[in-house]
């Protein structure tokens, strides 16, 4: 399995989040994890990215404990995609992208062939190939989040985590990304784990859905989620009813 959690805690001070939490993520899926605002979607990325600390259990990506991971090798295992817009002004796209080689050049960051190669290849699998000498600052919200995403798929990890990587899209573009990352996660055998609160998006094009209802967490393939009453729970008592046969929500007053 690409990610493993094997009872873990999560928390902020005395608040716990997730309580002994287990699940296996494979290879080759795309994963939404969901949850109201909040419970801990974001914490949990950045603890099975090594950037957040772990109060209980083990983490293990592609079959290692992540905290026996130098820093080198977690940068070659899992890689993140944050939520933040990024205008990195001046630099073109493919200089983005380059930085993905990090881990992999010399100390004065030289792109070797295989670099160059592994980056052309990151370009092409998101679409941004024709972008490449476009500057950041110039491109859309939609756009810029491409870039990123080849910059992580420049890593070249196993594993590759995005905090809410449609945010700041419009529907379209949000419905557009996401079938991206399910392309990806198909045709490269990664790991793609995503928060996202776009639900329907997420029940029609996901593998498996991870559902955060503190202090559990539930994972399930998307078809079992949907029969399993969590999603209907997630939204109980907040004026939204869930439709399984439409996979959709709306408001109980329409």
């Amino acid at each position: 399995m690409a990610i493993q959690l094997d009872r873990i805690t999560l928390g902020y001070g005395p608040r716990i989040l997730l309580r002994e939490a287990s699940a296996s993520i494979p290879d080759g899926s795309l994963t939404a994890l969901l949850g109201r605002n909040g419970t801990g979607k974001s914490t949990l990325l950045r603890a099975i990215a090594g950037l957040g600390p772990v109060a209980g259990g083990t983490i293990r990506l592609a079959g290692r404990p992540l905290a026996g991971l130098t820093p080198a090798e977690r940068a070659r295992t899992v890689g993140f995609v944050t939520t933040e817009r990024l205008r990195i002004a001046h630099l073109t796209c493919r200089e983005v992208v380059a930085l993905g080689r990090a881990p992999y050049t010399d100390w004065i960051g030289r792109l070797r062939a295989a670099d160059r190669e592994a980056v052309d290849r990151a370009l092409r699998l998101t679409g941004m190939e024709g972008f490449a000498r476009k500057t950041m600052e110039t491109l859309s919200d939609g756009e810029c989040q491409r870039v990123m995403i080849a910059r992580a798929l420049a890593q070249e990890t196993p594993v590759l985590l995005l905090d809410e990587p449609t945010a700041f899209l419009d529907l379209p573009n949000r419905y557009e990304l996401c079938t991206l990352l399910r392309r990806l996660a198909h045709r490269t055998g990664r790991c793609l784990l995503f928060s996202t609160h776009d639900l329907d998006i997420a029940l029609t094009l996901c593998d498996t859905i991870a559902l955060i209802d503190p202090p559990a967490l539930h994972h399930l393939p998307t078809d079992e989620m949907i029969r399993s009453g969590h999603i209907e729970r997630l939204f109980s008592g907040c004026g939204i009813r869930f439709d399984a046969a439409t996979r959709s929500v709306r408001s109980e007053e329409a």
